[in-house]
């Protein structure tokens, strides 16, 4: 009996886990695919007391899990974005899962791991390696979306041992494997994408999982060549955006370097240089110089100009080109001559973020391009946000040279005197109100009287009006008789002293 039950059990090894949360001996077990292999017999601290040690022993027939690429893991209830596993460890409690592996090689001391792994191994589709600077919001879960459609998901992650990177592997489901070529580009498609162009202000998101626990796109952009899908574990960049993963590649680079006067608060790495608003490049790097000669620190602003976004914009072969440094440098004197210059300007107010700009100025000092200097050296202008501190700088100063307090005082002085004024002004009034009011008013009233009595005295048929009218015709009489006495004494002036003659004398006035 007792060779018999020696025969019949399984081999006994060790998982190590950092806890043993809800791990019983003697209870908890271990499955495989929903199917008990074996079970917990011990628990123990490890000498160093950093991890837990699990002593457990599997069935006969399972003597082959142990092999060195199998894999352990506690199951407990999780909820991850919009997964929840695990939820039946409510009743039953906490059991280790196991993953066999394909090696040959034995193995009976093994490490568990925190996290459930995704297992991939009998699923149709392939798996992807993909190389990122950092790991943002995504978790082993994250799904991969095609067109917003969930084809996949991210089953494991680990940092580079150089510490730059992360490797994160994806898992995508046949049959949209098919759509991945070398030509795709992944990016990360967690939160919002928030955009402010001449349409309008646009906003993008992903699915509601893809916002709590993260999640990548994939797209071959438009332009390039069809080629037959990627093999298995090829690798790929993961792109911080999806705007960066489909812009096309800068195959011509020239570096140059610029100085400015300004402060550099709010430019950053990889902020835009532009020509009249069209992206020709970016910042690569900024730094910071002493010049013995001067006894001052220098700033220098290394950027980078890609001379392929200049022809992709082209129309008809006015766009000049250089197909060799020589020609580089010879098109690049040719602008600086005709007054190209870099300048610093503020891309937002709200943000204070800065550009650089290469435009073409008027009236500015012949300068060269420094091309001992590496990168050569691209002359620059003062920027605009410089001109107005230096102006808000001088009225600053002008304010601060003004006798303020000598002000202050004459102002509270006429203020005082204005006060005192308003109120003899108010005392006027009052007294404009209370005594020269009423007289105005008799006074008003009399001329109303008057002039009512006046307008009767001249009505038509008054009595003054018909006396009028008669001394007016009495006063017409005389004055046409006093004419015909002038008439007649024109004719006749010895009639002043003769008389009038009786005979021959006109019967001057005879119908009066």
């Amino acid at each position: 009996m007792v060779v018999k039950t020696m025969q019949n059990e399984g081999p006994t090894f060790i998982i190590r886990f950092n806890n043993a949360e809800g791990i019983e001996p003697g209870k908890t077990k271990i499955r495989f695919k929903d199917v008990d292999v074996g079970i917990v017999k011990t628990a123990e601290v490890s000498s160093d007391r950093k991890q837990v040690v699990l002593t457990a022993k599997l069935v006969k027939d399972a003597d082959d899990y142990l092999v060195s690429d199998s894999r352990f893991w506690v199951v407990r209830p999780h909820i991850s974005g919009g997964n929840v596993s695990g939820l039946s460890t409510l009743l039953s409690g906490a059991y280790i899962g196991v993953d066999v592996g394909k090696s040959t090689k034995r193995q009976s001391e093994f490490t568990g791991l925190e996290v459930p792994p995704v297992l991939t191994d009998n699923l149709p589709g392939r798996q992807f390696v993909l190389h990122s600077s950092e790991m943002g919001s995504l978790d082993v879960g994250a799904a991969v979306t095609f067109r917003r459609i969930p084809v996949g998901q991210v089953v494991a992650y680990s940092l580079d041992p150089d510490g730059k990177n992360v490797t994160l592997k994806i898992f995508i489901n046949a049959p949209y494997d098919r759509f991945v070529n070398d030509n795709t580009k992944f990016w990360h498609s967690s939160g919002f994408d928030l955009a402010l162009d001449a349409n309008g202000i646009r906003l993008e998101s992903q699915s509601l999982a893809s916002l709590i626990q993260g999640g990548l796109s994939f797209q071959t952009p438009v332009g390039f060549p069809s080629s037959s899908p990627s093999e298995k574990d090829h690798t790929f960049t993961l792109y911080l955006n999806r705007e960066q993963a489909m812009r096309l590649p800068d195959q011509e680079t020239h570096s140059y370097t610029v100085y400015f006067k300004d402060s550099l608060r709010g430019l950053s790495l990889g902020a835009p240089v532009d020509i009249h608003g069209i992206i020709v490049g970016e910042v690569v790097g900024i730094g910071i110089e002493y010049s013995k000669v001067d006894a001052a620190f220098l700033f220098p602003v290394e950027i980078n100009i890609y001379p392929d976004r200049i022809r992709s914009r082209a129309r008809g072969d006015q766009i000049p080109t250089a197909s060799s440094d020589s020609e580089n440098r010879i098109l690049t004197e040719k602008l600086v001559d005709a007054g190209m210059r870099a300048q610093l300007r503020t891309s937002s107010l709200l943000t204070g973020q800065l550009y650089i700009s290469l435009d073409f100025y008027h009236n500015v000092h012949k300068e060269f391009v420094n091309w001992k200097h590496s990168p050569p050296t691209i002359p620059t202008i003062d920027g605009d946000l410089g001109a107005i501190q230096e102006s808000l700088g001088s009225i600053l100063r002008k304010i601060d040279k003004m006798p303020l307090n000598q002000l202050s005082t004459e102002l509270l002085a006429a203020a005082q005197q204005l006060t005192h004024t308003l109120k003899d002004t108010d005392g006027l009034i009052e007294r404009i109100d209370t005594e020269v009011t009423p007289e105005v008013r008799s006074t008003l009233m009399e001329a109303h009287a008057a002039l009512s009595s006046a307008d009767k005295v001249l009505q038509e048929q008054s009595p003054l009006q018909f006396d009028l009218r008669e001394a007016l015709k009495q006063v017409t009489k005389s004055a046409k008789a006093i004419g015909d006495l002038a008439d007649y004494l024109d004719r006749h002036p010895d009639s002043l002293i003769r008389g009038k003659a009786q005979s021959n004398a006109p019967k001057v006035g005879a119908d009066r």
